[in-house]
């Protein structure tokens, strides 16, 4: 059974509150908030509001950008959630890509190594305060919070498939020069180089496109020349999921199979099909037991 985590933004406190329930409700395993200063919602401010309306959902950035965030900061921030949720914070990190939030904070985008070097820097000395040394409180819930590293970067990988608690791949590249767009990493080819990157660590797949259907074939093949991809890689991608619930139920098993993979993050558009999903896992198991 693959497990699912919702990506959102708050817009409003009554549909956000409603949003948490509703993810719970339906059987998601966690609630993220993506972390772009200047561009959306403050998330740890977010994921507090949610975790007073819930008591299952893990609660997370996806992901803090380590280049503008200073470790104290996280750290008092993720512990404070994990407070007030009893629990269920985890530590999302990034090296981070737009050069508009550099800026921001008037600081100059590093290159990729730099970025690299530095979001590891950040997360050691993140996860070491979230354990006690260098900040006295708050003091989390949980004895490890859970880290949490998203991005594509061959050493950074590496680096998280050796100290990360899960892996975000979003089957995305190289940034483009505009700071936003990235090239796409979605051949199998370079699927399998990145899932061996990670050591064996659990993996989390951003997916970038869902699409219910009853012709998976023909959304596949649009999705191609839109995208410039071959239909054969998007079929078998852990990025894009088309077709009925329970063809996607399929193609889900079919990647663990390949991959290993069995969780997944998706936007708020895809919230009803995966709630279809979700359910046909219920009743599969609950076939299964009687």
């Amino acid at each position: 059974m693959a497990d699912f985590a919702l990506q959102a933004q708050p817009q409003d406190a009554a549909d956000w509150l409603d949003l948490a329930r509703r993810a719970e409700t339906a059987g998601f395993d966690t609630l993220l908030a993506a972390d772009h200063p200047g561009s959306c919602a403050a998330p740890f401010v977010a994921l507090a509001a949610a975790a007073a309306v819930t008591t299952r959902l893990r609660l997370g950035s996806y992901v803090s950008n380590a280049g503008v965030r200073e470790p104290i900061l996280l750290a008092s921030d993720v512990a404070t959630l994990d407070v007030v949720s009893g629990g269920r914070a985890t530590l999302g990190l990034g090296a981070g890509h737009t050069p508009a939030e550099w800026a921001a904070v008037g600081r100059v985008r590093p290159d990729a190594r730099g970025r690299v070097d530095h979001c590891i820097a950040v997360a050691e000395a993140t996860t070491r305060m979230l354990g006690g040394d260098g900040m006295d409180q708050p003091r989390a819930v949980q004895e490890k919070v859970p880290l949490l590293i998203g991005g594509g970067n061959t050493r950074l990988l590496r680096w998280a498939g050796e100290h990360a608690d899960l892996i975000g791949l979003s089957g995305l590249g190289r940034t483009l020069a505009d700071g936003h767009r990235h090239e796409t990493r979605w051949s199998r080819d370079q699927i399998d180089a990145q899932v061996e990157l990670c050591g064996g660590k659990p993996i989390e797949a951003l997916v970038q496109r869902v699409v219910e259907t009853g012709d998976a074939q023909a959304a596949y093949a649009e999705m191609a020349k839109e995208l410039d991809e071959d239909v054969a890689d998007l079929i078998a991608a852990p990025y894009v999921l088309a077709g009925t619930p329970a063809e996607i139920a399929a193609k889900l098993r079919e990647v663990e199979s390949r991959w290993g993979i069995t969780r997944y993050a998706v936007r708020v558009p895809a919230i009803e099909t995966v709630t279809a999903v979700l359910a046909l896992y219920k009743s599969s198991k609950s076939s299964r037991s009687t």
